[in-house]
């Protein structure tokens, strides 16, 4: 219902304004110039013309009542034409019938309000009188529509709906209430609106970067009932305190504290924050939002928008001028909200976030249920706003063996096969070492992953072929490019080209990336023995077709568990170690990436997957071990 162009002005000839041939210009050649004449007048804006045409002792109270009419309205456009509109059931009915001296018209109106949706169509009436030879309108505000009164004026009510909640997996609400201000007017005390919303717009811009529409915002608040608050924005604080004492400074704009559930309890990268409706973001989400709206604009707030606000209703209404007075003329339904269901924990997302909550570097964390592949919780911490946990970028490292060693096993290798762990070993003209640069005695594949041997790995990459390496991550769900109602990474694994980009790939280098959520999925895999694709939506889910369950091959899956085992029992992850009820599996390493550091803890226990990324140096066992018991990590060092 707001200004989205300019009022379309076209001249409308005879013929089109009649719909008829020339000759339907002289059915009825003394009244019916006079009808046409004053319709066209109307429709192209020429207030004055279509006032002199009529009976209206004041000429200009009546060209002002027309040219009310589209910003009470805020329509885009308006057209008229002679005649009864289709479809009103009265097409047989002449457009002018004459008695006398007196005649009757009817004339249709087509009120285009903007937003992309169904036009208002009416039929209007009209009577014509003959005075001195010449006809003339009998002027009446009923012209305008049938059923305004004397007094009366055209407004549009928008009703919009409260907003339904996001909801975790027991469908008890992720939000909280907080302190927040509605901004607004009383559009018929504002003195000039085009200088009041000039000001808003601009305070908005200075504090926040936005840009509101300010035409349109003229026009919903010509077109809004004058006596009732129409809410502009609303704020929270003390986030926008600053823009609040900016628009208190504006004439014109009244305010009033509420508290309101808007705000995230957990997970707010994920669940995402409400904001004004500015320019940009109405074009994310398009109509019928307004400028200024209440919107997402992160997050499954932003995503889910149209589900968990659904849309207005919205009336055409005759008010006298207190408004307490008031016919309604058209009403468009609006969509009823719907919350949004996820899966995410209450008892394990606020754990995962207090595991992360004593390090002072950017860390994520993420928490899958093996058995189903729902997402029980996304943790960020110090990540600027962003899903570090879902759709980071990360090397892993030798966090990668889970699919490496998978593959050797697959291949005909068992945990207990004998292998060596060198300080350093050669592989197609490229050499590899362990962490710290020392060797290991001679021992089992089991071991020797435990503690995290990279020669181990490098060395055995002749034992598989480029496309059995790639096809195991892909069976791991690495790369694979399914995806979530939230942006996500599922990790990209590029073909070597030579055996020592192979055994680059072997211990978790040669150009892979992952997200702690595509390892978190893998896993789970070898935790259940099935990887199975992660889903964080239960209403509306958003699993995603065709992307189906794959079991993993039964004896080197078990094979795999040992291994992944050994090293939290005791291996490099000991520290993940905590003992209880579950047994603790996992796989760490620290890997350099674009002169940062990042500490990887993968693992499992029971049916719970988890991945920490931690952009520092930091023993991330600990941080995995801080996680399952409950209490937070040490500082990291950079």
């Amino acid at each position: 219902m707001r200004n989205r162009a300019r009022r379309v002005i076209a001249a409308t000839t005879c013929a089109v304004l009649v719909g008829g041939g020339a000759g339907a210009c002289f059915a009825e050649p003394s009244a019916l110039p006079t009808m046409r004449d004053f319709l066209i007048a109307w429709e192209v804006g020429n207030h004055k013309a279509a006032a002199r045409l009529t009976t209206g002792a004041d000429r200009a109270e009546v060209a002002a009542a027309l040219g009310q009419v589209s910003a009470q309205l805020d329509a885009a456009s308006m057209k008229l034409a002679l005649g009864v509109p289709p479809g009103n059931g009265q097409e047989r009915a002449k457009a002018i019938v004459k008695q006398g001296d007196s005649a009757e018209a009817r004339f249709s109106v087509k009120v285009d309000l903007g937003e992309n949706g169904e036009p208002w169509t009416y039929l209007g009436l009209m009577d014509l009188k003959r005075i001195g030879g010449k006809w003339k309108v009998q002027w009446d505000p009923s012209i305008i529509h049938p059923s305004l009164k004397a007094g009366q004026r055209l407004a549009v009510v928008t009703e919009v709906p409260e907003r339904s909640p996001i909801q975790d997996s027991a469908a008890r609400s992720v939000l909280r209430k907080v302190d927040v201000v509605d901004v607004g007017v009383y559009p018929g005390q504002v003195r000039d609106p085009a200088k009041t919303l000039a000001q808003l717009a601009k305070a908005t811009k200075a504090a926040s970067g936005k840009q509101l529409d300010t035409e349109r915002l003229v026009g919903r608040v010509k077109a809004a009932p004058p006596n009732a608050f129409l809410s502009l924005m609303t704020l929270q604080r003390p986030d926008h305190d600053n823009l609040i004492l900016r628009l208190q400074q504006v004439q014109g704009l009244h305010f009033q504290a509420v508290q309101e559930p808007i705000a995230p309890a957990f997970a707010p990268e994920v669940v995402g924050a409400l904001g004004p409706a500015t320019a940009d973001r109405l074009q994310q989400v398009g109509a019928p939002y307004q400028p200024g709206d209440t919107i997402g604009v992160s997050g499954l707030q932003l995503l889910q928008q149209r589900r968990l606000a659904g849309t207005p209703t919205v009336r055409v209404v005759a008010q006298d001028p207190s408004g307490k007075s008031r016919q309604e003329l058209r009403a468009w339904p609006g969509q009823d909200p719907q919350p949004v269901r996820t899966t995410l924990d209450r008892r394990i997302q606020p754990r995962a976030e207090l595991a992360l909550s004593g390090l002072n570097v950017p860390a994520s964390l993420v928490v899958v249920r093996p058995s189903t592949g729902e997402v029980m919780a996304a943790a960020n911490h110090r990540t600027q706003g962003k899903n570090l946990a879902m759709e980071g970028r990360y090397t892993p490292g030798l966090t990668f063996g889970l699919v490496s060693a998978q593959a050797l096993l697959n291949g005909g290798m068992t945990q207990d096969t004998k292998t060596e762990c060198p300080a350093t070993t050669s592989v197609g003209g490229r050499t590899f070492s362990n962490p710290g640069g020392k060797a290991r005695p001679a021992s089992t594949l089991q071991m020797h992953f435990a503690f995290s041997c990279a020669t181990t790995l490098a060395g055995l990459s002749t034992r598989l072929d480029a496309k059995t390496l790639v096809a195991e991550a892909q069976r791991l769900g690495l790369g694979t490019g399914w995806a979530l109602s939230v942006p996500t990474f599922s990790g990209t694994v590029p073909t070597p080209a030579n055996d020592a980009e192979k055994a680059a790939m072997m211990i978790g280098q040669g150009g892979i990336q992952v997200s702690p959520l595509s390892m978190a999925m893998a896993a789970a895999a070898v935790e259940n023995g099935t990887w199975r694709p992660p889903y964080l939506l239960r209403d509306p889910s958003d699993l995603q077709p065709g992307i189906t369950a794959q079991p993993l091959p039964g004896r080197s899956i078990s094979d795999m568990q040992m291994l992944y085992r050994r090293a939290v029992h005791s291996g490099t992850a000991s520290d993940a170690n905590i003992g209880g009820a579950g047994k603790v599996s996992g796989v760490v390493d620290t890997i350099e990436q674009n002169g940062k550091t990042v500490s990887w803890f993968v693992g499992s226990r029971s049916d719970l997957a988890f991945a920490i990324a931690v952009e520092g140096k930091v023993n991330a066992a600990k941080v995995a071990a801080g996680f399952l018991t409950g209490t937070p990590a040490v500082p990291a060092s950079r």
